[in-house]
């Protein structure tokens, strides 16, 4: 009980603000698209973007039209994030989506001064630390296609089929704990929309409510 007790604390005061969220693909009016005017519900079409990763290169989600597209809400310092990179959970997902031919791409939508911004050189340094195997990490500082997307928390996880349009958003499992107890048996919802787009099926689900840390967005975002 104790240990439950402090973890529990170690989350509120890591995250701050990991609120009750909208079901997902609900819209917010004040909220504005990347370069698309859907809303990131299954069977839209994804919003169109172009962000610089780490390594200064522009990634457009575009440049992989024909192939299956993972999207992560990314924030290293949330705990919940912490649980799955901690626990080996995320890597090993990444691994299988790679060989699988997945393209995998990391988000980070947090402002300038927010929890989990970084410099890019500093980005690199925590991506090599955690062992992250995403093919890059776009930085979002203005917020601009976190809000497209609707992103609400670390993780919020997307996938996209290579017709471009979303086959999955929501959380990344069932378990919306910071315990790395907690990955075992945990049904892992990236898992089964890749599996069912493989093998031409609808995802079930095709949404969930997406936990962990509120996206750290800037006020103007």
């Amino acid at each position: 009980m104790r240990l439950l007790l402090l973890s529990s604390l170690v989350a509120l005061t890591a995250c701050a603000d990991a609120p009750e969220t909208p079901a997902a693909g609900s819209a917010t009016p004040t909220e504005t698209a990347a370069e698309a005017a859907e809303a990131p519900t299954p069977g839209a079409l994804a919003p169109a973007f172009t962000l610089t990763a780490t390594d200064g290169t522009e990634r457009s989600l575009a440049d992989y039209r024909g192939q299956t597209v993972v999207l992560e809400w990314l924030n290293y310092d949330c705990p919940y994030v912490g649980k799955h990179y901690g626990g080996g959970a995320m890597q090993a997902l990444q691994r299988e989506a790679a060989a699988d031919g997945v393209v995998w791409l990391s988000v980070v939508s947090s402002a300038p001064g927010e929890q989990g911004h970084f410099s890019p050189a500093e980005m690199d340094a925590r991506t090599a630390d955690e062992g992250s195997r995403s093919l890059a990490v776009l930085l979002d500082p203005t917020g601009r296609v976190g809000r497209a997307y609707e992103a609400k928390t670390t993780p919020h996880m997307f996938v996209i089929g290579p017709d471009g349009r979303v086959v999955y958003n929501g959380a990344i499992d069932d378990r919306p704990t910071t315990d790395t107890a907690d990955l075992d048996g945990a049904t892992r919802y990236v898992d089964l929309a890749l599996a069912a787009l493989a093998d031409g099926r609808p995802a079930d689900p095709a949404t969930t409510q997406p936990y962990g840390c509120s996206v750290k967005y800037g006020a103007d975002a």
